[in-house]
């Protein structure tokens, strides 16, 4: 259903004509909106940053997890450690360093595989398909399933519950923008999985409803001699991912939307040049997620707007928390130098909040709150 929202654009005090463009001198900008970056929005300008708090307590106080201190080897999916979830949305960090001995099959909704480390080869219902790191392999519901790493392999699951994942509307851009469609990759009924056919007998664990059900055949159920349809299992890699970019104006987090489900975005982000229009902005604004929870995966490079922070973290931001670039990262963007960015990470938003799992001690990096407090502040404090 569409939504007609109060029609308004007024203009208060000092102020810009142009969001994010020619900020009033000595100020800070900070943006509220509403569906994320696409609804109606408002923009501040501010005396101070918004970020430069003295202390900061309460549930939406934000997270900064090392998932690689959860990377212990499971031969199951189904056995990964969970990260958080919702009813919309499951997050695992599993590790696998064996091929698995039995078939997955998710019956809860779609299955999207971030592979962050290692490389090997997807068997499942439609074929035989090669996996690497910085892969995106959409899994639909109902698929089985199998990995076989040729390296150890650390991947983000992520699980639209009830749910499946589409490709974003690209509106004016057309069709072939961010990801042209005939980069994307399915599998292939090759030698490999010919070989692979038995009559050996296989398990295969379903789960539905967050419960487990094992379901035995005398032969390896992935035995198909073909298929055709518009449905199959898709692989992309961000290296392939063409990011939207303006020059002269720094682009909302939505422009690089990558795979969407009904109640949460994955966006990825790539180096791109930064913005060399002086009077545009060149890092993310401040602003407030108000209609969806933030998480971002860091995979690969120096992070442009998050300082203490290495590839295998994973932070979250709640709705309600306002947030922008750390100090480092707003004086190294606003003084010059850096012309792009040199950054691979992936973003979920979801509308709902996620109830991130209890955590073994050490995973959890708990100065993460204290890293947007001015220098001066922090000397003091300490």
């Amino acid at each position: 259903m569409s939504r007609n929202w109060i029609p308004l654009r007024q203009l208060e005090g000092t102020a810009s004509r142009q969001a994010h463009v020619r900020l009033p001198e000595g100020t800070y900008e900070r943006e509220i909106s509403k569906e994320g970056f696409f609804g109606p929005s408002a923009q501040f300008h501010h005396k101070h940053k918004p970020t430069d708090w003295i202390d900061f307590d309460g549930p939406i106080r934000p997270r900064a997890l090392d998932l690689n201190k959860l990377a212990t080897a499971k031969p199951s999916p189904w056995q990964a450690e969970l990260v958080m979830s919702n009813p919309h949305l499951q997050m695992r960090m599993w590790k696998l360093d064996v091929p698995m001995t039995e078939l997955a099959r998710n019956s809860d909704g779609d299955q999207l595989l971030f592979v962050h480390e290692g490389a090997g080869d997807l068997f499942c219902d439609y074929g035989h398909l090669d996996y690497r790191d910085g892969d995106y392999v959409v899994i639909p519901r109902g698929t089985m399933w199998r990995l076989v790493p040729n390296r150890p392999t650390l991947s983000l699951m992520i699980e639209a519950t009830n749910d499946h994942f589409t490709l974003p509307e690209k509106g004016l851009v057309g069709r072939h923008a961010i990801f042209d469609p005939a980069i994307l990759d399915t599998p292939h009924i090759d030698e490999a999985f010919k070989a692979q056919q038995d009559e050996q007998t296989w398990k295969v664990s379903v789960k539905r409803r967050n419960a487990l059900s094992t379901v035995t055949y005398p032969f390896n159920p992935l035995d198909a001699v073909g298929w055709h349809g518009d449905l199959s299992v898709v692989r992309v890699n961000w290296r392939d991912l063409r990011p939207l970019m303006s020059h002269r104006f720094h682009l909302p987090p939505s422009a690089h939307t990558t795979f969407m489900a009904g109640r949460f975005v994955v966006c990825t982000f790539v180096p791109r040049p930064l913005e060399s229009d002086p009077e545009a902005l060149r890092l993310p604004f401040f602003h407030n997620n108000d209609d969806f929870e933030e998480i971002i995966f860091y995979h690969k490079g120096s992070f442009f707007s998050r300082d203490n922070i290495h590839p295998g973290m994973m932070t979250i931001h709640p709705s309600g928390f306002t947030h922008g670039p750390h100090p480092k990262a707003f004086h190294a963007a606003t003084k010059g130098g850096k012309s792009e960015t040199d950054e691979v990470a992936v973003m979920i938003d979801t509308r709902d909040a996620v109830d991130v799992a209890a955590m073994p001690a050490g995973v959890e990096f708990d100065g993460y709150v204290s890293s947007w407090r001015p220098a001066d502040v922090k000397q003091a404090a300490e």
